[in-house]
């Protein structure tokens, strides 16, 4: 098992929101580099890179704090929030980001994302799979879409995608601990999957807990 630490971007600070709520917002650091930084320091490898200014614009907006870290640490970046064009997929990945992360858009637009899978390869991509309710929620949590996160996985798997990356929304921004349940069902249908669990992890017990289901 891998920690992978995230940061959230708004307006180029770091921020967490509670249960994805623009309006319950805490800005915790003004510098994501110098968060990024501190990770790498503690011995981290990589680091979920979320643009939520993007996600509600639905175009990439925080590309130069992508850029900033990649070019000033080697941590291996993913990159989502707002990846809506191709176009915006060139910039991720031309900011250093190893990965994309896409969500929105594996719901909205099948067919433009796996054009993009062919430009530039699926294992390039990595899957949002954002969970409100059992369902997958899309645009920054605005929106749920009426398919379940199994369903979700099941279908993009097929399409050669090898990273999921699920969020229980409920959980998010309120160190709660994780959606154990959520996960191991998950799990239990993709065993081989590589699988990050986010949401709600807040002490090295979470850890453990998640460590037990594989």
């Amino acid at each position: 098992m891998q920690i992978i630490p995230a940061i959230d971007i708004i307006d180029g600070k770091c921020v967490r929101l509670t249960q994805g709520d623009y309006n319950q917002q805490t800005t915790y650091h003004d510098d994501p580099l110098e968060m990024a930084k501190r990770f790498e320091d503690a011995g981290l490898l990589r680091l979920h890179l979320v643009d939520l200014d993007g996600a509600r614009k639905k175009a990439v907006q925080n590309w130069k704090v992508l850029e900033r870290i990649a070019g000033n640490t080697s941590l291996e970046i993913d990159f989502g929030g707002g990846i809506s064009t191709r176009d915006d997929v060139k910039l991720v990945l031309g900011s250093g980001a190893k990965w994309a992360t896409v969500g929105s858009i594996a719901v909205k637009n099948e067919d433009e994302l796996q054009r993009w899978f062919d430009d530039f390869g699926a294992d390039k991509f990595m899957l949002g799979a954002d969970v409100k309710d059992g369902l997958i929620a899309i645009h920054g949590w605005m929106e749920t879409a009426g398919i379940t996160v199994i369903d979700f996985v099941r279908k993009y798997i097929a399409k050669g995608v090898q990273q999921v990356f699920c969020t229980d929304v409920s959980k998010d921004g309120k160190l709660e601990g994780p959606s154990i349940d959520l996960y191991k069902e998950i799990l239990s249908e993709f065993p081989s999957l590589w699988f990050i669990a986010s949401g709600g992890v807040s002490s090295v017990d979470d850890l453990d807990r998640l460590k037990e289901i594989g």
